[in-house]
C-alpha cells in the first residue's frame, strides 16, 4: 500500500515554511516508529535557512493509509515568529494533502492488440475486398487508434503503432498537467481552524488538550444544593 502526501505552506509567510520543515521531520520520525517506508519525493526550500515551502512524501507499508489519514488536513503551530521577533501573530497554519500517484504507462509489444479490418470510404474495389486497415489497442488503458492510409496492412500496422504511442504520450502529459494543477490547488486551499494536529513552542511539541473538571464539579455542587433546598 502506498500513499503520497504533500506538506505545504501554501501562500503563507516564512514562519509557515519553518512549520513545514518541522512537520516533515515529525512525519518521517513517526513513519519510522511505525515501520513504514517514507521517501521524500520532492522538497522545495523556503527563502529562509532551514525552511521548506513544500514537500511530497511517499509512504509505504501495511498501515500507510491510517498513518496518512492521521495527518491530512490543517496543521497549526502556536508560537512566536522565528524571523520577526516583534510580530504579534501567534497562530500559523500549513496544509497536508493526499496526492494521487501518477500513472506511468510503459508500453511493451505484448500490451498492444492489433486487429485487421476493412477500410471505409472511397477506395474502389480494393477497399471492399481486402482487410488492410489496422486497429491498434493499448490493452491496459483501452486507448485505440486506426490506420487505413495505405493499401499495405504491414504499413498500416506501423502507422497505427506510431499513432498509438503518440496518443499515449499525450495522455501521460495530461496526467502530469493534472498532477501539477492539483498540487497548485493544494497550495491555495489551506483552511484555518479545526486543525488535525496542533504544535507549540520552538521545540515543536504536540499540544495536549488539558481536560478541566472544575466546571463539572461546580455544576454538581449547584445541583446538590438545589435538591437540598
Amino acid at each position: 500500500m502506498e500513499k503520497i502526501i504533500q506538506i505545504t505552506a501554501g501562500r503563507g509567510p516564512a514562519e509557515c515554511t519553518w512549520v513545514v520543515a518541522q512537520v516533515l521531520k515529525k512525519v518521517l520520525e513517526e513513519a519510522q516508529e511505525q515501520q513504514l517506508e517514507a521517501i521524500v519525493l520532492q522538497r522545495q526550500a523556503g527563502s529562509e535557512n532551514g525552511t521548506v515551502e513544500t514537500a511530497t512524501v511517499s509512504l509505504k507499508g501495511k498501515n500507510a493509509t491510517t498513518f496518512a489519514n492521521s495527518w491530512l488536513g490543517t496543521i497549526q503551530w502556536i508560537g512566536q515568529s522565528q524571523f520577526r521577533k516583534m510580530h504579534k501573530r501567534k497562530n500559523w497554519f500549513i496544509g497536508i494533502f493526499e496526492i494521487e500517484p501518477q500513472k506511468n504507462w510503459t508500453v511493451s509489444e505484448n500490451d498492444i492488440q492489433y486487429q485487421a479490418m476493412r477500410s471505409s470510404g472511397a477506395g474502389g474495389q480494393h477497399v471492399n475486398k481486402v482487410s488492410s486497415a489496422v486497429r491498434a489497442t493499448h490493452l491496459p488503458t483501452g486507448i485505440a487508434v486506426v490506420a487505413m492510409d495505405s493499401r499495405s496492412q504491414h504499413q498500416n500496422k506501423k502507422l497505427a503503432t506510431e499513432r498509438l504511442l503518440k496518443k499515449l504520450e499525450g495522455e501521460t502529459l495530461q496526467e502530469l498537467k493534472n498532477h501539477v494543477g492539483k498540487q497548485w490547488e493544494n497550495q491555495l486551499n489551506i483552511q484555518r481552524g479545526n486543525p488535525t494536529r496542533t504544535f507549540t513552542g520552538t521545540d515543536f511539541k504536540k499540544n495536549k488538550i488539558e481536560k478541566s473538571y472544575k466546571g463539572i464539579r461546580q455544576k454538581l455542587k449547584t445541583d446538590l444544593r438545589n435538591e437540598n433546598n
